[in-house]
């Protein structure tokens, strides 16, 4: 089974909230033939886009081709949250790294949330950008490691935009009986993620990028120069991007052994009145929870409730997604048990062993990022830069990043889904103890 297609229907963007609420893009043409170019890119969310439009502006010709539309996939259907630093808190990513590498793993995170911000001013791009991300603690355990962790990052990082959340105040900012405390972070932000990509793209194809849509890619020939090879034409480039995380399915053995698909669904319920929405969440911030299977929310810019919650790990979604995550969204908020709920979606990520994201030179042409983890909305734009600062001969970030080691996922590509989904059965019970 194609993950491209298991779900979804050819071409079309999935009918969620965000598919709804957007300025659908005009289509661009199915590549037709043979054609060649200074840098091809698989794939149109994050990481591609970003890529191209630095490319385009360093002068360099870029065509990117996508199986269905631009930011069709994690980049236009995820929580829209835009977070500090990496995946991995960073007491822990220095457990990994040690301090050193983990500040620069810090400071590249600052920067990829700095440069969503700055695409979003400098391209006009309206996307319903607000502060603030709160982080909620489902277990009464886990407030003295919140209470440390933002010391450690006041005192270790200089990061100030982070605060303590107590329990009093935590069910004033979050109307739920399911949260002891947390950690308010102000320098963070969410955003429509669909807009934001088709933002991207337009800034793209101003810059002179080549857009192909509906043009799947079958085969990369690691040659000099690369061959993207599809269906419909062939592409000979200078260098090659493999920008599809978790829809590569094997499009490219190495990355695949290391990245593994996902799939996690959000629901939106009907617009809610003022007093309703400020009730739920106190001050529109987004809020994400410190289960392992974790609950995620916030309200759209028409009120409602976009939450978040529930993951699979086979190909196909559940048959009715409204009602796999209406039961976390109760567990959340026991008030909303009746609430009508107008769409339900699903999309597919890329997560790695550390979940941290991958970022490789395959070979000296060729080079990809993927794996980030439910992080992506900052770290995959930051990527895309970092691939362009590369092809353009500056490596250092991307360097920092593709120093971390990524594992492979035990089990190879046969026995590692049912092995993570029995890892991810003993999590999800270790959230109800």
């Amino acid at each position: 089974m194609n993950i491209l297609y298991a779900n979804d229907e050819r071409g079309t963007y999935p009918r969620s909230y965000y598919a709804a609420s957007a300025e659908e893009p005009k289509p661009f043409a199915k590549l037709d033939g043979d054609m060649s170019c200074d840098v091809c890119i698989a794939g149109a969310g994050y990481t591609g886009l970003s890529a191209a439009l630095h490319l385009a502006q360093k002068n360099y010709d870029v065509v990117v081709l996508d199986a269905h539309r631009v930011g069709w996939g994690a980049s236009g259907r995820n929580g829209g949250q835009l977070g500090s630093g990496q995946r991995v808190e960073q007491p822990e990513l220095e457990q990994i790294v040690g301090q050193p590498a983990a500040k620069a793993l810090w400071q590249l995170g600052e920067r990829s949330k700095q440069l969503v911000k700055d695409l979003i001013a400098r391209h006009d791009i309206i996307c319903d950008l607000k502060p603030g991300v709160l982080h909620a603690d489902h277990r009464a355990r886990y407030t003295r490691h919140s209470a440390q962790f933002v010391e450690h990052m006041c005192s270790v990082y200089g990061y100030e935009q982070i605060s303590f959340i107590d329990k009093n105040e935590m069910r004033e900012m979050v109307d739920s009986p399911a949260y002891y405390s947390g950690t308010l972070d102000l320098g963070a932000a969410h955003l429509h993620p669909l807009n934001f990509a088709i933002g991207l793209a337009r800034a793209a194809k101003a810059a002179g990028v080549r857009f192909f849509e509906n043009t799947e890619v079958g085969h990369v020939e690691q040659s000099d120069p690369a061959r993207i090879v599809t269906a419909c034409g062939t592409v000979s480039a200078r260098f090659a991007v493999l920008a599809c995380n978790g829809y590569l399915g094997a499009l490219e053995k190495k990355i695949a052994k290391r990245v593994m698909p996902i799939n996690n669904f959000i629901i939106a319920t009907k617009p809610l009145s003022e007093d309703q929405a400020a009730a739920l969440i106190r001050d529109n911030v987004a809020v994400a929870d410190s289960k392992f299977v974790i609950n995620y929310f916030r309200l759209s810019a028409d009120r409602r409730l976009l939450f978040g919650g529930g993951e699979t790990y086979g190909y196909k979604f559940p048959a009715d997604i409204k009602e796999f995550v209406r039961k976390p969204m109760i567990e959340i908020f026991p008030q909303l048990s009746d609430i009508k709920l107008d769409y339900g979606w699903g999309g597919t990520l890329g997560i790695t062993m550390n979940r941290m994201p991958y970022l490789e030179r395959l070979t000296g042409n060729v080079l990809t990022a993927s794996g980030y983890s439910g992080h992506g909305l900052g770290m995959a734009t930051l990527a895309g830069s970092l691939i362009a600062d590369t092809i353009d001969g500056t490596a250092s970030g991307f360097d920092v990043m593709s120093q971390v080691p990524t594992r492979r996922f035990p089990g190879g590509m046969i026995a590692r889904r049912p092995l993570l989904a029995l890892a991810m059965l003993y999590y999800a019970l270790r959230d109800r103890l």
